[in-house]
């Protein structure tokens, strides 16, 4: 697969987490009084402590990381990006920091609030898909070989 097509497909993963960050974010902040989850434990994870990271709501953090990673695949399938080496760069550190942070939320939800935001799961998801068309590139560049 082209790296351009890879960048689509992780411009498109994280616009599907922008919207997913968005709606988490705006229970958070009160924009509705429940939250779709057929569990109720996405309000158990909303509602806890955990649902912060340094003062601002995870659902926040999310939304940033999102549209970095966005902005970023979106810049990277302009032809004329193609081969710019920060791109391929930029989206490992940025959907690896994701995954990462996933991985430490879904260890909180299981271990610590002993609920499962069906939300979270997604998000996580999403991000490991970033993170999985982000590699190739990477590959590429430790072969040495072009980007594109």
């Amino acid at each position: 697969m082209s790296s351009l097509t890879n960048r689509k497909v992780v411009a498109a993963v994280a616009l599907i987490g922008v919207f997913v960050a968005t709606y988490l974010l705006l229970y958070k902040l009160g924009a509705f009084g429940s939250i779709l989850c057929g569990t109720g434990g996405c309000e158990t994870v909303q509602n806890s402590p955990w649902a912060y990271f340094l003062g601002v709501p995870v659902a926040a953090w999310g939304l940033v990381g999102y549209l970095a990673i966005l902005a970023t695949a979106v810049i990277g399938t302009d032809p004329r990006a193609e081969h710019q080496r920060w791109i391929p760069v930029t989206l490992l550190v940025l959907t690896s920091a994701a995954v990462v942070f996933s991985i430490y939320l879904s260890y909180l939800e299981e271990f610590v609030i002993h609920a499962w935001c069906q939300w979270c799961i997604v998000s996580a998801i999403l991000s490991g898909v970033a993170f999985g068309f982000s590699l190739p590139e990477i590959r590429r560049l430790k072969r040495g070989t072009e980007v594109g």
